[in-house]
């Protein structure tokens, strides 16, 4: 398979992520009027994971140790940013919570050039402004700076770090075993956030569908699909394409979720589409430098 068709395929793979994030946004909403927050993230976690491990039961025997420890390192930041995402969430609105969370598209050209050496071209600064004015109409009604949105910050730093790092020690024929160990860790720092108080579960069967679509498609498979992706696009491009997130979140809030269309909507997510494909169109002189592995 050429360089440029696995490219391409690993675009599209982290775009069809982005879709099922996205398409959880309004069932979430509606499920934790029922669950609390912490105690749906630690069950959907613990079902994404042993769904994966049933699916592949082998893939951590074929896991160095160098991966296993990258993929542990990788599961505490995105189990902790979730967690920082989450509480934040609960003193933020839900549009400032979404920006904020999105400013990782920043941060991560910043720790890729810091982290890992690459030089982040003039052509990929202007995809990332783009894709943060894009998030900021697409969210923004106002903004101030609270405890709410220090920790969401927070989160957002964890995120980049997590796509940079994935960027870093990721490899295609490992990517199900770094996925399993990933699903474990965050699902043991939720539990960990949420077990003294007592875990809450859904009561019909309505909400178990929609936690199971969210932990397997949503989760497992999407996080796996992403670990695979990133093993092949530099970080900052992966971290682009995935700022669609909020954009399919309001397309599918359209489409099932009973929300109405907006102007801010279309522009918002005409700005960020049009940073993707400023990305993956303009002329293959090495958008970034070639992702550097780095030891763990």
């Amino acid at each position: 398979m050429t360089g440029r068709r696995t490219s391409l395929l690993a675009t599209l793979a982290l775009l069809a992520v982005t879709a099922a994030w996205g398409s959880t946004f309004f069932l979430t909403k509606d499920l934790l009027t029922r669950v609390p927050v912490l105690d749906y993230l630690a069950v959907r976690f613990a079902i994404a994971s042993v769904a994966l491990l049933l699916v592949a039961p082998r893939a951590l025997t074929r896991l160095s140790r160098r991966s296993a420890r990258g993929a542990v390192v990788l599961g505490l930041l995105y189990g902790v940013a979730q967690i920082l995402q989450t509480a934040g969430l609960e003193r933020t609105p839900a549009s400032v919570s979404g920006f904020i969370t999105g400013t990782y598209v920043v941060c991560t050209p910043l720790f890729a050039a810091l982290l890992l050496r690459q030089r982040i071209t003039g052509i990929t600064w202007f995809a990332v402004l783009l894709a943060t004015i894009g998030l900021a109409v697409l969210s923004l009604s106002g903004l101030s700076v609270g405890y709410g949105e220090a920790l969401t910050i927070v989160a957002a730093l964890l995120y980049a770090l997590h796509i940079v790092g994935l960027g870093a020690w990721s490899t295609s024929r490992e990517a199900m075993g770094m996925t399993v160990v990933q699903l474990l860790v965050i699902t043991l720092v939720c539990f960990v956030a949420t077990v003294p108080n007592g875990i809450v579960l859904p009561s019909t069967t309505a909400d178990w569908l929609s936690l199971i679509y969210m932990a397997v498609v949503a989760g497992a498979l999407a996080l796996a699909g992403q670990t695979w992706a990133q093993a092949h696009l530099p970080p900052t491009r992966s971290a682009i394409i995935m700022t669609m997130e909020p954009v399919f979140a309001a397309f599918f809030a359209v489409l099932l979720g009973g929300e109405s269309l907006t102007l801010r909507m279309g522009v918002g997510g005409l700005l960020v589409l049009t940073a993707m494909l400023v990305v993956e169109l303009a002329p293959r002189r090495k958008i970034e430098a070639e992702v550097t592995h780095i030891a763990v």
